[in-house]
């Protein structure tokens, strides 16, 4: 036996050795693009054409999107008894297999009714639908009753402009 020399597997090779193709680079910061949504009011004045003003998608009013429209959903309602309400017969629609083929329900929008903090039997209307599905909250905006939507919007959303896409 030899001593001294390297141990190790020995590796042969038949035939030529083909040259490893050289990929392109891929780019140093890739660009994650926002995507679209489409906010479904559940009821009236329910704030879905002033979020999509401030937000950006599309306003689906109290419709649902066309095939044109993005088919990514947020729906949109007041945090008053009539709106927490109807958030769960909303989201039954798409459990259920009932909502227009290829939407896909991301998730709930609730947009404060007044200011200040809500009653407590809202709160647990709440709490039931938050346990169910994503819930974004926007607080009650002075400016935008007034039809100004030019200010920043309020810090307390900055997860849904994070989710939109939207100004920050």
């Amino acid at each position: 036996m030899r001593t001294g020399m390297r141990q190790g597997p020995e590796i042969w090779i038949r035939g030529p050795v083909a040259v490893p193709e050289t990929a392109p680079p891929e780019p140093a910061h890739p660009r994650a693009t926002a995507r679209a949504f489409s906010w479904v009011g559940l009821h009236g004045g329910a704030g879905v054409s002033t979020l999509a003003a401030v937000y950006g998608g599309h306003d689906s009013g109290r419709a649902w999107p066309g095939p044109a429209d993005p088919r990514s959903v947020l729906l949109v309602a007041r945090t008053h008894a009539a709106g927490l309400d109807a958030v769960v017969p909303a989201m039954e629609v798409f459990r259920r297999g009932e909502a227009p083929h290829g939407l896909d329900l991301n998730a709930v929008v609730l947009v404060a009714d007044a200011p200040g903090r809500l009653p407590r039997p809202l709160v647990q209307r709440l709490r039931t639908v938050e346990a169910l599905i994503d819930v974004y909250r926007v607080p009650w905006v002075p400016e935008w009753r007034l039809g100004d939507l030019t200010g920043r919007p309020p810090r307390e959303t900055e997860p849904l402009a994070r989710l939109t896409g939207g100004p920050r």
